[in-house]
């Protein structure tokens, strides 16, 4: 039986030909279990925002192909949608992009009783994550200690 990670990676690949030819990147995939249903995600993204149309010319092609190949065991429910306006950071390309903007960040464990910092993404590599505060004093977390980090907004 296949596990999660072959079911998003052989996803992925399947997506990155369909991206490439409307323009669209391809944001993250993952495969959950919720409420006792199994859930193949699909987040997509472009210049300007994604659109229902969008979402749907993607999940026709994809779903053509997922019942082609099979390749996933259980019964599962297929979503396509833009990756929202607070959408984890996950990949190099997210922090990239990232760079200059407001972020929120959630640790696992408090630091002087605080878990939840919010500051202007200054840096970032593979082991730590740096932040400008309000009063421009910068914050480095480790990233192994980072239980979340997305971009900020207010509404």
């Amino acid at each position: 039986m296949a596990g999660k990670k072959d079911y998003e990676a052989r996803t992925e690949a399947i997506l990155i030909p369909i991206m490439e030819k409307h323009g669209f990147e391809l944001v993250d995939v993952e495969y959950v279990k919720e409420m006792g249903n199994y859930y193949l995600r699909a987040y997509i993204d472009k210049e300007g925002g994604i659109t229902i149309d969008d979402c749907e010319v993607v999940s026709r092609e994809l779903e053509a192909i997922l019942d082609k190949e099979d390749y996933i065991e259980e019964s599962y429910i297929l979503e396509v949608s833009s990756p929202g306006l607070g959408r984890p950071l996950k990949k190099e390309k997210d922090f990239a992009r990232s760079i200059g903007k407001e972020v929120d960040i959630r640790l696992f464990k408090s630091v002087d009783k605080v878990k939840d910092f919010t500051g202007v993404l200054v840096d970032y590599d593979p082991l730590k994550v740096i932040i400008a505060l309000d009063d421009e004093t910068t914050v480095e977390f480790a990233r192994k200690d980072i239980a979340l980090i997305r971009l900020s907004f207010d509404f």
